[in-house]
């Protein structure tokens, strides 16, 4: 029987294999390659790309990624902490602007930081375009981040707080120096994800104007589309996303399985 067993298993996965490479098969051979070739993969369009889609678009892509995901992370904490804290107005306000800015659409948000709240209220974010643009995905990514974070510090066992109380530690000492480290080590794969995520939404702020300097991945492969009249660069693009991407999410795969082998 044990050894029907294993045979049934071999050949389910002989034919699940079969399947999976005659489905890429098909594919391959259903595609038109004399015209997508020169459509999406025009090697003398991509070297024009080079080098102002790495030294300028991915740059800007990078920085803006850390620059958000920083603003994100210091205000994460802070909700997070007044989302736990014992006064009832603190919880009520870090919810509201939790479920506010994770309701409501990354591309309204920094279209809303960029336009409606100049005129609404004559202020305009320093920085211009960009400036609001970042500003924009920081208040998205703080919603996120504090909920991250929230989860982490819950996680922490109580008797980490009992046992720092005890020595006479204050709270505000037992969260910074014991719950909190603690608690980070705990959310680093789910922040990983937020930083992957957030870098792709850095595509979104065009929608607060940009200039030739200040162009992410996304807005110069969409401009270079329109002027040469090609879809490589939007190819281009999403490779260089990929080269970013990739590592972090293996990255944060990596940190999981460590993580549930120390457990």
């Amino acid at each position: 029987m044990a050894l029907r067993r294993q045979t049934r298993t071999r050949l389910y996965r002989a034919v699940m294999y079969v399947i999976f490479f005659g489905v890429i098969a098909a594919f391959a051979l259903s595609v038109n390659w004399s015209k997508a070739i020169p459509q999406f993969f025009n090697l003398e369009v991509a070297a024009k790309l080079f080098p102002e889609i790495i030294t300028v678009a991915l740059r800007n892509t990078i920085l803006y990624t850390i620059i958000a995901f920083a603003g994100g992370l210091l205000l994460g904490i802070l909700f997070a902490l007044m989302k736990l804290s014992s006064i009832a107005l603190f919880r009520w306000f870090a919810t509201a602007w939790i479920e506010l800015f994770r309701g409501l659409p990354a591309l309204l948000t920094i279209f809303s930081v960029a336009f409606i709240v100049p005129i609404a209220f004559g202020w305009k974010v320093p920085g211009g375009p960009v400036g609001a643009g970042l500003l924009g995905l920081m208040l998205v990514a703080s919603a996120y981040i504090a909920e991250v974070i929230r989860a982490g510090i819950e996680a922490v066992p109580k008797g980490q707080t009992e046992a720092a109380r005890s020595l006479g530690m204050s709270p505000m000492k037992t969260m910074f120096w014991i719950i909190l480290p603690q608690g980070f080590r705990i959310i680093i794969p789910p922040m990983t994800n937020e930083l992957v995520l957030l870098l792709k939404d850095t595509s979104l702020v065009f929608i607060a104007g940009s200039f030739i300097w200040s162009k992410e991945l996304t807005t110069f492969a969409r401009d270079a589309n329109t002027a040469y009249a090609n879809a490589t660069p939007l190819i281009v693009a999403s490779l260089l996303y990929l080269v970013v991407t990739i590592p972090l999410t293996r990255y944060t795969a990596w940190l999981e399985r460590r993580m549930a082998r120390e457990r």
